[in-house]
């Protein structure tokens, strides 16, 4: 047998060089650890002849490595696991790790398998008990405890105890007739053995306590929903969803010979099952037994929500009664928790988040997190927020949320609304602390972030959540807080320039203050929906929208408002090439700011008459009034109006011929802009400066310019940015004016 052994691992070996294998990436295909494959090619293992058929497969050795392989042992060791599946795809890093424990030496003996429900542990940990047979020649046992059966009672410890002392062949009259003093006896038994036990479906660490092998030499392959945190000395392997590709091929290989093919439309079923192996089996087991569906249509029927859980269920399994166990072994708060999390309109929730939904601390929210990710029905993708799959959000909302009365549920959603809209609110006063702003919150939170860094980390993250509350605001007929959220969250969209956003919130808050005959905050929405329009390059919608809020403003005697809609107007003159008229109205509109107050827009609108003049060829005065916009910007403290007042004095002096200046200010405009966080002022510093090297013939360094600004912002809009029109008509060795610089309500 030994030689057999030698020459098997030599011929091994051999055919791995020559393939150009190394020992780690020829493990990773047949799915064992690298410190076998370096055993076996040493001579000092056996391995098991579903082993030896994958290593002759991937070196392609037809059979040369079979003949080779030693014969399997004799049927005198006893091998009581299930069936290996033939559908285990992908899992190579996961087999690695369970490969090195069960070839380790002493202590931990023990490693735990943990994941959601349909994960396909137990696939898993019978792949890599089969394949580890071989160390193991005292046998390998197999008991499932049952935790994951539906209907099924847990399998007691005591009971599970008896069925070992019967496999290890103890004698009966040693077996004691009560409970008392089996473990005892079954630790005996193990005592100078090597066996290799897998604990499948463990629904709790006392389950098994006893029965975890003192003997060293002994392993314990145990599988659980549950991450089963009293064995704190396990070595733990996570089983989660499949990556895209291997979720992909799983479906293939299950789906039969329709599914072999298939492209885009396979990868859609994968994602629609949350790329978990049970709901991606079941649903090839449904495509592949009803012949009327093609791919497509399949693909299309799983997208629907509604239909989901009742198309993953084939009348053996079901996702849904893998879900309902999960959510057995947790408490009522816990439940409760789970089922109001299906309200929050993001993948990822944070914790405040959650303690806000479900009117509770945010310490006793993080217990309550805790304990749903120790069962697997959330995960912690960072120290502050969980993620729930879509097909667990889709079994919270249609099976576990209706335990909550329809009022509890109404009131969460408030309680979630008003939260976010008071940190939404509190984050843009760090933002724009200066800016003029109609809120009727009562007791914004002061202490919401440290400062406008803090504010900016948390908006750059939240605000697609902000976006989908202010939507769902709007369909409950929350007409206050939608609106409020869209004004809140204007300072970081103009920041960020994400104008889709910003419309979509602001059309939908016209809407809400129309339908709730709110004609201050109506006009309000349509004076900054105008403006992301205008920011954006549509300078006709912006207009007609500045057009209405004036009327609406003037309706109602606000003269802020009225003064604010000018504003506008004037700006969108001078986009549109009315550079008399816009220096004109721009500085009746700066008087009446002035006489308001209203300082910050004063200065805003003097960096718009440095603009106007710079159109006007008053270049000298332009500049000086860009100077004069800084300072009044710097006594502000507003470092956004800071960096473009200096990029609109650089605009001012390359207009005059003015190269070295321009420049200079351009250099200290992206150093300026990048500390406040704006790309979008970076990207348009960085492409007046490639102008000035480029019209002074310094073309490559230029283009390095004009490259570093395309990747801080995709594009800078003509029709609104001066230089980006230069950049272009520079490019087709053409010399023409341009002008811009964005501006503010």
């Amino acid at each position: 047998m030994a030689e057999n052994n030698v020459e098997f691992g030599a011929e091994l070996r051999r055919r791995r060089e020559t393939a150009g294998l190394s020992q780690v990436v020829l493990a990773r295909h047949v799915h064992c650890g690298k410190s076998w494959i370096s055993r076996l090619e040493k001579g000092r293992g056996m391995a098991s002849p579903d082993l030896v058929q994958r290593l002759d497969d991937v070196l392609e050795a037809e059979g040369a490595l079979m003949a080779l392989a030693p014969e399997e042992r004799s049927r005198s060791t006893f091998i009581g696991l299930p069936a290996v599946t033939d559908r285990l795809v992908g899992r190579g890093g996961e087999l690695a790790k369970i490969g090195v424990f069960v070839q380790g030496d002493g202590n931990p003996n023990v490693c735990v398998l943990t994941g959601p429900a349909g994960a396909g542990k137990t696939s898993l940990a019978v792949r890599a008990a089969s394949d580890a047979a071989d160390l193991f020649p005292d046998g390998c046992l197999y008991i499932d405890f049952r935790a994951c059966t539906p209907g099924a009672t847990w399998l007691a410890g005591h009971h599970a105890l008896r069925s070992l002392l019967t496999a290890l062949k103890v004698p009966g009259e040693e077996i004691p007739p009560g409970d008392a003093g089996l473990a005892g006896v079954y630790q005996n038994a193990l005592r100078g053995r090597r066996v290799l036990f897998v604990f499948d479906n463990v629904g709790a660490s006392d389950q098994i306590e006893a029965l975890l092998p003192a003997e060293r030499a002994c392993r314990a392959l145990v599988t659980s929903r549950n991450r089963l945190n009293a064995l704190d000395r396990a070595v733990a392997v996570q089983v989660g969803a499949l990556n895209d590709v291997d979720a992909a091929a799983l479906f293939r290989s299950a789906g039969g010979e329709r599914a072999t093919g298939a492209g885009a439309a396979v990868e859609q079923i994968a994602v629609h099952c949350a790329r978990l192996p049970l709901a991606i089996t079941i649903a090839a087991a449904r495509f592949r037994a009803d012949p009327i569906w093609s791919i497509e249509e399949f693909a299309a029927e799983l997208s629907g929500e509604q239909a989901r859980l009742e198309l993953l269920d084939d009348g053996e399994r079901s996702v849904e009664a893998a879900f309902a166990l999960s959510c057995n072994a947790i408490d009522d708060a816990e439940r409760r928790m789970f089922g109001l999390l299906a309200l929050h309109p993001a993948r990822r929730i944070r914790v405040d988040g959650a303690a806000a939904l479900a009117g509770v601390s945010v310490a006793r929210a993080r217990r309550l997190l805790g304990r749903l990710a120790d069962a697997h029905l959330v995960a912690y993708e960072t120290t502050d927020g969980v993620v729930m799959h879509d097909l667990l959000r889709e079994f919270a909302g249609d099976r576990i949320l209706p335990e909550t009365a329809p009022g509890e549920r109404d009131a969460a959603m408030l309680q979630l609304l008003d939260h976010e809209l008071r940190l939404a609110e509190s984050c843009g006063r760090h933002l724009d602390p200066r800016r003029h702003r109609v809120s009727m919150i009562a007791d914004v939170p002061t202490d919401g972030f440290a400062d406008r860094d803090n504010a900016l980390e948390w908006i750059r993250s939240e605000w697609p959540v902000l976006v989908d509350l202010c939507h769902e605001a709007a369909a409950r007929g929350r007409y206050s807080e939608c609106w409020q959220l869209s004004f809140a969250l204007r300072d970081y969209f103009f920041l960020a320039k994400l104008w889709d956003p910003w419309i979509s919130t602001h059309q939908v808050a016209v809407e809400c203050a129309r339908a709730a005959g709110a004609e201050r905050e109506a006009a309000i929405a349509l004076n900054s929906l105008g403006i992301a329009h205008a920011d954006r390059g549509d300078l006709s919608a912006a207009e007609a929208q500045f057009h209405e809020a004036l009327r609406l403003f003037r309706a109602i005697g606000d003269e802020h408002g009225k003064t604010s809609a000018l504003s506008n107007i004037a700006w969108t003159s001078l986009y549109l090439g009315r550079s008399q008229q816009a220096l004109r109205d721009l500085r009746t509109v700066r008087q009446a700011y002035q006489r308001l107050g209203n300082h910050r827009n004063a200065a805003i609108t003097l960096r718009a008459i440095a603009l106007a003049e710079t159109e006007l060829g008053a270049h000298q005065d332009a500049v000086e009034h860009a100077l004069e916009a800084r300072r009044e910007s710097e006594m502000l403290d507003l470092p956004l109006d800071v960096a473009m007042s200096v990029n609109c004095g650089a605009w001012a002096r390359f207009q005059s011929g003015d190269l070295d200046a321009a420049a200079v200010d351009y250099e200290s405009a992206a150093g300026l802009a990048e500390r406040c966080g704006s790309r979008y002022e970076a990207a348009r510093a960085a492409t007046g400066l490639g102008n000035v090297l480029a019209v002074t013939g310094r073309i490559t360094e230029a283009a390095e310019q004009w490259a570093r600004a395309d990747t801080l912002h995709r594009s800078l809009e003509p029709a609104v940015i001066g230089e980006a029109r230069i950049r272009s008509t520079i490019w087709l060795g053409d010399e023409a004016p341009g002008m811009s610089d964005g501006r503010r309500d």
